[in-house]
């Protein structure tokens, strides 16, 4: 079975074309700055590469092109071959719990979930409706990012404000990453043979920490919006509410302008001035003191997490895993981590450490035969779970 997996954001498309159940990639690709000035697009079909600029108006434009380059390449013969479309939706609400064929109910109620997250849900419908009439033979499917933690208990997704704001307007810990740390689950399901506990640590640009039990996730740092828990690329993380209001007046600024800033002028940005961790890595090496204090900011965010989850899992933890593009090329933050959770009987392989590179090919174990709690780093892939999810969905009918 032919199956595309897509992730649509507010002006790009990506998407990777498999072969399934046999998880063979066949061509994969993104469209970026789609209805903007300098649109440009990117394919791969095994080591051959393709690339330009375009006119890009929509989403429904970015498709087609999407399609057409399917068959100019002869990836495809035909669209008809295409059976399966499976979609990356950031927000289920507390709707969904797994991924769901698409009809038109579930079209509505991703639209009524829309304000939860304005710029991707939106994006998401356009990329699903654009397929819906590309290719009216294939059966689509959306797989929501906040799924895997629906299994949070309400003493967890509740916040402590009035439980009326929940009741009219869904006010609750919902997390994210959610298709990553189900990937990620997956894979050490099949390493360890059992459904462990694990403590998930996705460190890319967005971060989150998630604890895992018995393969379901019970408590997750990203809150009611990605901008909650650890501090990250551009966001803040947890913050004192008050100083919101403390600020916009000291600034004589509107609240819109603070959200920015939280956004995307936070984390490691605001600190060290710079939010890429290839920038930081050099910076560190050289002893820059700003970028020095925000590694040390950083990883401790993160190991006050680990922690936490380390006494919600009463001590149980079967593995520590690292992944996303911090965690699995990084192994200055993992170091820094790991030297921190010492308390905790974690031990370091120094050597493993810095030979364990994602990009480069090598995952696997980072901690010392002695060290109480294994330390893996893994390469995580949403585009594949996506497609996984959608192929188990379809082959049941």
């Amino acid at each position: 079975m032919k199956l595309l997996s897509v992730n649509a954001g507010s002006s790009t498309l990506k998407f990777r074309l498999y072969e399934m159940p046999e998880e063979k990639l066949l061509m994969k690709g993104q469209y970026e700055r789609i209805g903007l000035e300098g649109a440009s697009y990117s394919i791969r079909i095994g080591n051959e590469k393709e690339s330009s600029l375009v006119e890009l108006k929509d989403h429904k434009d970015a498709v087609t092109m999407l399609l057409n380059h399917l068959l100019e390449h002869q990836v495809v013969s035909s669209l008809d071959e295409i059976e399966a479309v499976g979609h990356r939706v950031v927000h289920g609400g507390n709707k969904y719990s797994k991924s769901t064929e698409i009809n038109d109910r579930v079209l509505l109620e991703i639209e009524a979930i829309s304000p939860l997250a304005p710029l991707h849900n939106p994006a998401a419908l356009k990329g699903i409706r654009a397929f819906l009439e590309a290719i009216p033979g294939a059966r689509n499917v959306a797989c929501f990012d906040t799924a895997f933690h629906q299994s949070m208990d309400e003493a967890t997704y509740l916040y402590p404000v009035p439980y009326e704001w929940y009741v009219k307007y869904d006010v609750r810990k919902y997390g994210f990453h959610g298709l990553s740390h189900k990937f990620i689950t997956e894979q050490m399901i099949g390493i360890l043979e059992k459904k462990p506990n694990l403590i998930i640590c996705h460190i890319g640009s967005g971060c989150s920490i998630t604890a895992v039990c018995e393969g379901k996730s019970i408590d997750t740092s990203m809150g009611f919006t990605p901008n909650a828990g650890i501090m990250m690329g551009t966001r803040s993380g947890d913050i004192d509410y008050s100083l919101i209001h403390y600020v916009m007046q000291k600034e004589e600024r509107s609240l819109e302008w603070v959200e920015k800033k939280l956004n995307f002028d936070s984390g490691l940005q605001g600190i060290a001035g710079m939010s890429d961790l290839r920038d930081i890595d050099r910076a560190y090496a050289s002893n820059e003191q700003k970028v020095v204090l925000a590694i040390d900011m950083y990883t401790n965010k993160i190991v006050d997490y680990i922690a936490q989850y380390y006494v919600k899992l009463g001590g149980a933890v079967d593995a520590i895993c690292f992944t996303a593009g911090g965690g699995e090329n990084d192994p200055i933050i993992r170091r820094e981590v790991i030297r921190k959770l010492a308390p905790l009987g974690v031990v370091l392989d120094d050597n493993k450490n810095e030979e364990t590179i994602v990009r480069k090919g090598k995952e696997g174990i980072i901690s010392t035969s002695s060290s109480k709690i294994p330390v893996y780093v893994l390469g995580t892939d949403e585009e594949l779970m996506i497609a996984r999810d959608t192929y188990t969905i379809v082959s049941q009918k």
